[in-house]
């Protein structure tokens, strides 16, 4: 199952280590989610998400999507954030050392592998904090690695603007979704099968909210 082999600090590495997932769309912040850490190496890490953490989330009117809002309608400081719990499914995280993605391991009940999911990103860490700023356009890669854009008609309606990615950026995240692609095609890790069957130490008790959320450093 372990595929990343060579621990790279001793004392910041430890698993179960509590680390904070915070999603930011077009510079606001969308949730902030405690994570465990898996693994960290030179080649990226694995943080484990559980279905049911508590968290913090973008308080919307109409209960609308953040993603949904053009920039020039949303408050100059951001919206509230209240605290939640996340409500989707568990996921192991693969965050490749300076690569603009995420590759999650998506389970459901009773820790069935339900495929791979590519979300394409900018992150930086920062002590616990991971901060991401979401590029919109993401992979669904199914068990048998056949696999689809997402979300390209969006994608495509926020190119060029400010508070997202030029033309040229914009053609820069769907060239890292095609390589990424192209490693599912070719069965390769992280799409290699490994980690499927991961489950978390029984252990790792639900971590708690992290502090509250602050604007992002990217």
């Amino acid at each position: 199952m372990n595929r990343l082999a060579h621990s790279i600090n001793i004392t910041e590495d430890v698993p179960g280590r509590i680390l904070h997932w915070n999603f930011f769309i077009g510079g606001h912040l969308s949730a902030s989610v405690p994570v465990r850490l898996v693994e960290r190496t030179d080649e990226g890490q694995l943080v484990w998400m559980e279905t049911g953490a508590p968290m913090w989330r973008t308080e919307l009117p109409g209960g609308a999507h953040l993603r949904d809002i053009a920039p020039d309608d949303r408050p100059a400081a951001g919206y509230p954030v209240v605290p939640g719990r996340w409500p989707m499914g568990s996921a192991l995280f693969y965050q490749p050392t300076g690569a603009a993605h995420s590759v999650l391991w998506l389970f459901g009940r009773r820790g069935k592998f339900r495929g791979w999911y590519v979300n394409l990103e900018r992150r930086v860490h920062h002590g616990d904090d991971i901060d991401i700023a979401d590029h919109e356009l993401d992979i669904n890669v199914a068990p048998d690695r056949s696999w689809q854009w997402k979300d390209e008609e969006s994608f495509a309606e926020k190119t060029g603007h400010p508070v997202y990615w030029s033309v040229d950026e914009a053609a820069a995240i769907r060239a890292e979704g095609t390589r990424v692609a192209r490693l599912a095609e070719a069965g390769t890790f992280p799409f290699d099968g490994s980690w499927c069957d991961f489950r978390p130490p029984r252990t790792w008790t639900t971590p708690p909210r992290p502090p509250v959320p602050r604007r992002p450093i990217l």
